[in-house]
Formats: C-alpha cells, structure tokens, sequence
C-alpha cells in the first residue's frame, strides 16, 4: 500500500483527536552474518500515537515526524511470551508479514494498549455498526409496539365498560331553583302521574315527608281541621300539593286556624 509521506507526516502530528498515546518499547532483532547466523535482540523506547487505524511512533514525544507507521489492518493483537514482562505483540494475516512486539511499563498500560489497538482496525468498526444498527431496529420495533397496545387496552376496556351498564358513568341532573332554593330533582313525575311546573318549566319531586304532628283538637292527619277549605283536606304527599308553593298554603291555612282558634280563647278567658 502507498502512503504520500508529507499526508501521513502531517496527519500524525496535527490537531486532529488522538485514539490513545504513551511511551513504549519496541523491539528490534540485528542479524549478524556469520557462521552460526547469531540475532541480537534490543529494545528502543520509542512514543507511540494512535490515530484511527494508523499507529505512528516517534524517537521523543516532541519529534516533528513519525520514524515509523503500523496500518492496523488484517491483524491480531495479543500476548505474548518474551523475556521483558508485560509485552504484547501485533501479528498480520500474511505469513511473511513483520510482527510487532511492545512493552509496556506496567500491567494497566498493557492492557490500555492491547484493548485500544484491538478496535482501532475498520474490520472491528464494521462488526460494532452491525450490532448498532440491530439494536436499532429492535428498539424501533419494541416502541412501536409500545405505541400500538395502549391503543388496543384503550379500545377494549371502552368495550368492557359499554358491555357493562354498571360502569357506566351517571347522568348528572341539572339544579331546578324553585322559590330561589333547589329542589331534589328535576325532570321527575310525582306519583300518580300529576306533575307540578317550576320555574324553568321542568318537572320538581320532593323527598317522602314524615308523619304531621296531632292538631291541638287531637285530630289525625287526614281529618279535616275547622276552618280549613275543603280543597286542602288532602295529604300533603298527595299529587295535588307536590309543589312547595302548594305546601306552603297547606299548612299555612292550618296555622291561620289555629291562630283564630287561640284568639277566640283568649277571648273568652280560657289558656
């Protein structure tokens, strides 16, 4: 693969967001051509610096220009068994390809460095927006679902509560003002099929009344009091005085009765 040095130059040393970043050494194996073909292996410490997929390292932190570049493609990172504790390796696919072996300087850096490196390649980003994008889709289908069965909920308790008459919520009657007071009801017929106007010109029902007191004459409800107009013999439950305007004339004659009975006692020298 060609790479324009000056790009790859500046792209390592410019502004652009840093992956991860710290010394470590790397190991380096001479050759020495003789008889027995001896390799001396060293170790320079170096400053590594990881954009994207692209690890660069430089001989001090402060250098202008990378001395070397691993494109983290079609690799593999892992431990390693090496005479420098915590070492790791990158190895390639390809079978004559370089492997790369670092040192970190303690345990947490080596496995900083080993997790960072592992995602750094395309191939790794290429698995994690597969999974993205499922659990994307499962989400978009779990809360459309959710969208749809308060729906359905809804629609069958409505049905449950018109199947249901006693769920049902009770009509609320209006107040009829009569006499600038409310009545009990409205709309309603009194008993026996008579009915009494109101104001409004709807229909008015009063409560059952409690049983009327004895007359001072000792005269039950129902008899006819001296004084009293024959119209108003009748109970004062009967259809005929369902009104409170009717009721109120109904004990009102009573009491005017009484009232003259008193006078006419008093007249004649009787309590």
């Amino acid at each position: 693969m060609k790479l324009n040095e000056r790009s790859v130059a500046h792209y390592a040393t410019c502004d652009s967001p840093t992956d991860h970043a710290g010394f470590l050494r790397k190991r380096v194996e001479r050759h020495h051509h003789h008889a027995h073909h001896h390799h001396a292996t060293s170790y320079q410490r170096r400053w590594f610096v990881l954009k994207g997929n692209l690890l660069f390292y430089f001989e001090e932190r402060d250098s202008r220009e990378p001395v070397g570049l691993v494109v983290l493609e079609g690799c593999t990172v892992e431990l390693c068994e090496a005479a420098e504790e915590f070492a790791f390796a990158i190895r390639f696919d390809d079978a004559g390809a370089r492997a790369y072996v670092l040192v970190a300087d303690g345990q947490a850096a080596m496995e900083a460095w080993v997790k960072a490196l592992s995602r750094a390649s395309f191939d790794y980003m290429r698995l994690v927006v597969r999974e993205l994008e499922k659990q994307l889709e499962e989400a978009c289908k779990s809360l459309a679902a959710c969208r749809q069965s308060p729906r359905r909920s809804s629609s069958s308790s409505r049905k449950r509560h018109l199947s249901n008459p006693a769920l049902l919520p009770l009509p609320e009657k209006p107040a009829v003002l009569e006499n600038g007071y409310s009545t009990w009801g409205s709309g309603g017929a009194v008993p026996g099929g008579a009915t009494c106007p109101d104001r409004d010109g709807g229909q008015a029902k009063p409560p059952p009344l409690p049983p009327r007191r004895r007359s001072a004459a000792g005269s039950a409800v129902g008899s006819p009091a001296p004084g009293l107009s024959p119209g108003m013999t009748e109970s004062p439950v009967s259809p005929e005085t369902a009104c409170f305007s009717k009721l109120h004339g109904w004990y009102g004659q009573e009491i005017a009765v009484l009232r003259r009975e008193w006078q006419e006692r008093q007249k004649r020298g009787h309590p």
